[in-house]
């Protein structure tokens, strides 16, 4: 005999089949859905987890966005129930769902614009809550972490949205505890969380926020799938880059006093060369306490990358040969880009300034000893092993504690697929990224204050000569320090001519990444990776 469905049941059938329908108008809305540019096809509901309360109705959502062209994405939507929403608003969190089968508008919010909710999760990952869904489960996990930094018995800690534009979403519970729930989702061990559990419980190394939690789907054929992490809170004040242009403004302000730089006057040694002499006191006189903060910065640097080389027996993290086919495919792969790219800028130079297109024409008759300098890493025998590293590595991933550094976001470069994320390379490259993160930082001042005030371009030389003594030196401290902490760990090459075409190839490779980047997103901040890829390939890194 068929039994009858609860109401409850009636209305979790009634939401699931609406939602589908109502889902592409809302994902447009919110900052963190990464499809906008694209065509949305359909939404398929993957699973609908209820998360109740005494007083709360929430759902965790999977859904599958599929679009007219290029390959599908899953997103995490946490909704709660807004019974009493005006029903003439039309606020962005606010999602409208209606069912044929049910007879009245079903109004839902963003779960994460609501403290009730954000309250009851963080009890949730505490308890260790586990949710049945129609086709998997969450769990919420607490590691002992949390534990040291706050328990249930304490009281509720009231949350509060971080409101930075990111793919991902933030949330900060009174300055002890940081969850960030995961949007776009890919089946399998997500790199931040992995590496953050990693450091907290099998390395010594503290300058990374401690893990305390995090949050996770399993399906029905047991994979796992990362929802969100919980973290300890940072005391801040603000972002690696936030400091670097604080300290760039009270530089360019003496260097009005000092007057023009000649060429002359910037070191043209490589950067290795660099750091194998004395930084002059000269140069400390004139950047001041940042060469502090630079080698300070390559020091936890080099003392992540120790920690992340320390777990032989692990599988995941134990370092391992660079291998004759990972350097040929990403020898391959840099080739390709920089062919895309060159072609790119050929296409657009005419549209571009003079100063820049002549710098432009400059880099565009370097392509083919570019290709060469690239081809040679595909020949090279390797005498240093490849590790995990942090991927995305640049100013913006550093919190500024006041007094130290503390690493942050360890999920990789967004746009790629997790495994190619999780997969091991030379810590050099993270190495490129600061140091191009220093050429960004010398520059952007100079940029912004041309854009503002409109200044000559043939001033900009002349400023531009102090931003390169800047990044010079800068980028040798920190380089320098790095070396010395990393000694001889077997992820550094033992051969100088080896460590040198490395760094050169992966600072090629990441300012003909942003290249492109300029070119499509921010045309008139094109010639800092056209200054980079000239530097690089004239000799003077």
């Amino acid at each position: 005999m068929p039994t009858s469905s609860s109401p409850e049941d009636s209305f979790l059938a009634a939401l699931k089949s609406g939602l589908p329908s109502a889902l592409p108008q809302f994902l447009g809305k919110q900052r963190w859905f990464g499809g906008k540019a694209r065509t949305i096809r359909s939404v398929e509901v993957s699973d609908l987890v209820p998360f109740y309360s005494d007083t709360l109705c929430s759902y965790l959502i999977l859904a599958q966005v599929k679009y007219a062209s290029g390959p599908a994405e899953t997103y995490h939507i946490p909704l709660v129930r807004a019974p009493h929403e005006p029903a003439q608003s039309s606020i962005s969190s606010l999602l409208r769902v209606r069912a044929g089968s049910f007879p009245e508008e079903i109004v839902l919010k963003d779960a994460l614009t609501d403290e009730q909710f954000l309250a009851r999760l963080l009890e949730a990952m505490a308890q260790g809550v586990s949710l049945r869904g129609s086709r998997g489960q969450v769990r919420a996990v607490s590691t002992p972490a949390l534990q040291s930094i706050w328990q249930p018995t304490q009281g509720p800690l009231t949350p509060s949205a971080m409101n930075a534009e990111q793919s991902n979403s933030s949330v900060i519970y009174e300055r002890c505890l940081v969850l960030k729930i995961f949007r776009r989702l890919e089946e399998g061990l997500n790199p931040d969380l992995e590496i953050g559990s990693f450091l907290t419980k099998k390395t010594s190394f503290r300058n990374v926020p401690p893990l305390a939690g995090y949050l996770e789907y399993l399906n029905e054929e047991r994979t796992t799938t990362a929802l969100g992490m919980l973290q300890g809170y940072v005391a801040n004040q603000g972002d690696a880059w936030q400091f670097t242009v604080k300290a760039l403004a009270e530089y360019y302000a003496k260097t009005r006093q000092l007057g023009s730089l000649g060429a002359n006057g910037i070191p043209h040694a490589s950067l290795l060369a660099l750091c194998g002499q004395a930084t002059p006191d000269e140069a400390t006189r004139r950047i001041g306490t940042y060469l502090d903060a630079a080698a300070l910065l390559g020091r936890r640097t080099a003392e992540l990358h120790v920690a992340l080389a320390s777990a032989p027996a692990d599988p995941e993290f134990a370092p391992q040969q660079f291998s004759k086919s990972d350097r040929q495919a990403f020898a391959a792969s840099a080739v390709q880009l920089l062919t895309f790219n060159f072609g790119l800028l050929r296409r657009l130079k005419d549209e571009m300034p003079d100063h820049t297109r002549q710098e432009a024409d400059k880099v565009l008759k370097l392509e083919e000893i570019a290709c060469r300098r690239i081809q040679l890493l595909a020949g090279m025998k390797s005498s240093a092993m490849v590790i995990r590293i942090h991927g995305d590595y640049h100013l913006g991933q550093v919190l500024f504690t006041g007094s130290d550094f503390v690493i942050i976001d360890f999920e990789g470069e967004p746009a790629r697929p997790l495994e190619e994320r999780r997969k091991k390379h030379s810590p050099l490259q993270d190495v490129a990224g600061m140091l191009r993160s220093f050429h960004y930082a010398a520059y952007a001042p100079l940029l912004q204050q041309g854009q503002a005030d409109r200044s000559p371009p043939e001033e900009l030389p002349a400023l531009g000569n102090w931003a390169q003594y800047w990044q010079r030196w800068v980028s040798a401290t920190f380089l320098k320090t790095y070396l010395e902490v990393s000694g001889n760990s077997i992820f550094i090459p033992k051969r100088r001519e080896e460590l040198t075409l490395l760094l050169d190839l992966y600072l090629l490779d990441k300012a003909v990444y942003e290249l492109g980047y300029e070119l499509n997103n921010r045309p008139s901040w094109v010639r800092i990776p056209l200054d980079g890829i000239s530097q690089l390939l004239q000799g003077s890194v």
